[in-house]
């Protein structure tokens, strides 16, 4: 059974895909059918440049709990920058890279 769970974000970066580097504008977060992983239900992470077409994409399925343990890396790795003073506020909410 389809989940219909879909969140979408606008972000800011750039990924490397089939056809090279490209500039990321958001990434589609799905908890559904993987299309490739052998589970019934993965975290889908999507990241697109819509405006750049099909070729700009990177998709990842997770389990859950690797999807759990990316969210906690990624916080880990943040507050480690944040607190050596590498994270600085640009005003937009975004931050510097």
């Amino acid at each position: 059974m389809c989940t219909m769970i879909l969140e979408r974000a606008t972000i800011s970066g750039s990924a490397k895909g089939g056809q090279g580097w490209f500039s990321l504008r958001g990434v589609n977060v799905t908890y559904d059918h993987p299309f490739h992983a052998p589970l019934e239900h993965a975290l889908n992470l999507d990241f697109v440049n819509e405006a750049e077409g099909l070729g700009a994409r990177v998709a990842v399925e997770l389990t859950p709990q690797s999807a759990r343990r990316l969210v906690e890396a990624i916080r880990a790795a943040l507050d480690r920058a944040e607190a050596g003073g590498y994270l600085a506020p640009t005003g937009d909410g975004e931050e510097e890279a």
